[in-house]
């Protein structure tokens, strides 16, 4: 193993590199050994199984995806930090695919909870929807509305399904423009409706 450099970090990178060549679903324990010269074994010094090794991918491009947020972001409120928020989102998106794909997978809470990525994204989230006046549970229920919009939207460009001649990036921004009206004029949840 030590022959290979075989690290977890240099596993973990290696394998976000091929799931943007080949796609996340693609990545295998096997392919990521061939890549080193190893044999499948040799792995198992450094992750459990190919769902750990998902995971971490899922943490790098969640730290990744964060970082490229954060920057966006500094120094903006409301419709800026919301458009800048939503560009960062979406460059990584389209840029990264394996990675952001990786993004989207179900990851057990308790790994979540103990993310300095995925508590920084959450800070970064929800300090941009405060500046609406948003609280629990309107927070959640905003960040599901960004989430599932930019996700969609991103899904259907990366897939082509865009297919009217109307400028991809100029409904792009009409869309972020009304997810900031939305925001705005958010209805509140005065009926303890949780």
């Amino acid at each position: 193993m030590a022959r290979a450099g075989l690290t977890v970090d240099r596993l973990v990178a290696a394998a976000a590199d091929l799931a943007d060549e080949v796609g996340f679903e693609n990545v295998t324990l096997s392919a990521l050994a061939r890549q080193f010269g190893v044999k499948d074994a040799s792995l198992y010094a450094h992750i459990r199984n190919l769902q750990d090794l998902r995971t971490r991918v899922a943490f790098l491009a969640g730290g990744e995806m964060i970082d490229r947020i954060a920057a966006a972001v500094a120094g903006r409120a409301g419709k800026d930090a919301l458009a800048a928020f939503a560009d960062a989102y979406r460059a990584y998106a389209l840029e990264r695919p394996g990675r952001y794909a990786a993004t989207q997978i179900r990851i057990d809470q308790a790994l979540v909870a103990d993310s300095p990525a995925l508590r920084r994204t959450a800070e970064i989230t929800y300090g941009m929807l405060r500046a609406y006046g948003l609280d629990e549970p309107d927070l959640t229920d905003a960040v599901r509305l960004l989430r599932s919009t930019f996700h969609g939207y991103c899904a259907l460009e990366a897939s082509g399904g865009f297919g009217a001649p109307r400028d991809v990036q100029a409904s792009w921004d009409r869309a972020v423009a009304a997810l900031h009206v939305a925001l705005e004029h958010w209805p509140r949840n005065d009926h303890g409706d949780e």
